[in-house]
């Protein structure tokens, strides 16, 4: 068989997506096309009644109306490009296009993290030094928090991208994913990608890690302050107000932690689809519903932009 350098920005890869059965395509299309819209519209939702009623003016909402706009745009860089896939013969993403949604991807997703990290953050300073609460969180530090979070990750992913784009692809071309992720792209690489490893067990934990720990360190020190509360009600009533943020910190991170740090040789094609499935596309559709069904405050303000729309 001819070798084929495909390093040149030239080349294009192949995107086998969720199912290479052509039956599958359909309703795979019209599965997809529904969560990506029940994402947008729950997302888009999230965001204009937090900006229309003044009472959700606060660090934690938003934190999570920055967080619903950052899974709105994260679905956006896969979704559609996936959905055009499964509709076409071809299925053809440029080596360009290819590094580009990478770097796109790896910087919202890593985004999101250090966003639940300062929403975590929030209920530790809300919980356990209340009083304070307006002067810890000001208007200010979550901004400077926002900048913070989208900053580390941008740089984050440039060398990650810069490091990939150093790369060769021989022989084969065909990733074996529904978006340009990592793994599989080094997969098919017949350069030495023990630096990109090297990088992936270090930085990448490091920018993974940082957030993570943060978000364990503030529900620990959460925990043993609402353990001090003496009514079973005054405990329930603090737990109650991270039951939705930690829901989506574990769909997200569980699923994170499954696919990016193990092994390249212990990489599994179906597993690792799936996994990444629920936190690319399953958790940005879930999180509306999470922060909403059970939140009073979130309710209201659905309420009023409903009223508002229909006045």
């Amino acid at each position: 068989m001819e070798i084929k350098n495909y390093s040149s920005s030239t080349a294009d890869f192949i995107l086998l997506g969720m199912s290479s059965n052509p039956q599958m395509q359909k309703p795979l299309f019209a599965v997809f096309l529904v969560m990506y819209l029940i994402t947008l519209v729950g997302n888009g939702l999230i965001i204009l009644a937090i900006h229309s009623d003044s009472r959700l003016h606060t660090p934690m909402y938003f934190f999570l109306s920055n967080l619903s706009f950052m899974d709105i745009c994260f679905t956006t860089v896969i979704v559609p490009n996936m959905l055009v896939n499964l509709l076409s013969e071809t299925k053809f993403i440029s080596y360009v296009g290819c590094l580009v949604q990478m770097y796109f991807f790896m910087a919202l997703g890593n985004t999101d993290s250090y966003l639940l990290a300062s929403m975590a953050i929030d209920r530790l300073v809300a919980i356990c030094n209340p009083f304070h609460y307006d002067v810890v969180m000001s208007p200010r530090r979550c901004l400077l928090l926002l900048l913070g979070s989208c900053t580390i990750s941008h740089l984050h992913s440039m060398l990650r991208v810069l490091l990939m784009s150093r790369l060769s692809f021989c022989a084969s071309h065909v990733i074996k994913h529904f978006f340009c992720d990592t793994q599989p792209v080094l997969k098919l690489s017949c350069s030495d990608t023990t630096t990109n490893q090297i990088v992936v067990m270090t930085e990448t934990l490091a920018v993974i890690a940082t957030p993570f720990l943060c978000i364990l360190f503030s529900y620990l020190r959460i925990i043993i302050t609402v353990l001090k509360i003496p009514s079973a009600a005054g405990k329930w009533k603090a737990f109650s107000t991270c039951g939705s943020h930690l829901t989506v910190v574990v769909f997200f991170y569980g699923s994170v932690i499954y696919v990016y740090f193990r092994p390249l040789s212990m990489y599994s094609v179906v597993k690792d689809r799936v996994a990444t499935l629920m936190y690319t596309i399953v958790t940005p559709m879930l999180n509306p519903f999470i922060y909403s069904l059970r939140n009073k405050d979130m309710k209201r303000g659905l309420r009023k932009l409903k009223d508002q729309v229909y006045s």
